[in-house]
């Protein structure tokens, strides 16, 4: 099914975020840098913790309501995540936006396509060492989490939601950038196609 949903050209209406070759349009954050490379038309994340950011031009890197489209393939044992409504930051876990998880294996019982910490998916919806593709809809209040076209997650944000807990004060709905997550040395996780649809 995943290779099915796997695109090198974004689907009608949706816009490449990056061109398979280079990081052109991302930013790593400052601490750990080695842990991104690229290989074989991926970006691959392995190595101590560090965040790479989508900083190009595309909507000024601005997106509010979105379809987010990413072909993912973990290792065992693999723990990863792609971040939305962040920014930019130098060092440490992102402060604003919401994860969306990415591990099939991993020892973390919060799995592939949990709203991490706020709506958790504990069952494995994915294997690892085969691409499967993480659809993310942000629509108002709304975020759904699909993977290869099955829904996992379905979260509604409530009325004065400010985070999850008091250390998470900046994961609520809002607006901002896409961010893909190094986790650890022990995990390698390969992201492609990335492809975003705005949504009014």
């Amino acid at each position: 099914m995943a290779a099915l949903l796997a695109a090198d050209k974004p689907e009608k209406g949706f816009t490449a975020l990056f061109n398979g070759k280079d990081l052109t349009g991302w930013e790593k954050a400052k601490e750990n840098e080695g842990t991104f490379a690229i290989k074989d038309g991926a970006i691959v994340a392995n190595g101590p913790r560090c965040h790479l950011y989508y900083t190009g031009p595309f909507k000024n890197h601005e997106f509010k309501n979105f379809e987010l489209k990413v072909d993912v393939m973990t290792q065992a044992k693999s723990n990863g995540g792609i971040y939305f409504h962040t920014g930019y930051q130098e060092k440490g876990w992102p402060d604003k936006g919401f994860e969306v998880q990415v591990n099939n294996s991993h020892g973390d019982w919060r799995k592939t396509a949990s709203l991490y910490m706020v709506q958790d998916n504990k069952e494995a919806v994915a294997e690892d060492g085969k691409w499967f593709t993480e659809h993310i809809i942000v629509q108002g209040d709304h975020v759904q989490v699909f993977v290869d076209g099955k829904k996992i997650t379905d979260w509604t944000q409530p009325a004065g939601f400010k985070g999850p807990n008091k250390d998470m004060v900046g994961r609520f709905l809002q607006s901002g950038t896409f961010a893909l997550q190094g986790h650890d040395p022990g995990s390698t996780v390969a992201y492609k196609n990335i492809r975003v649809k705005p949504l009014k």
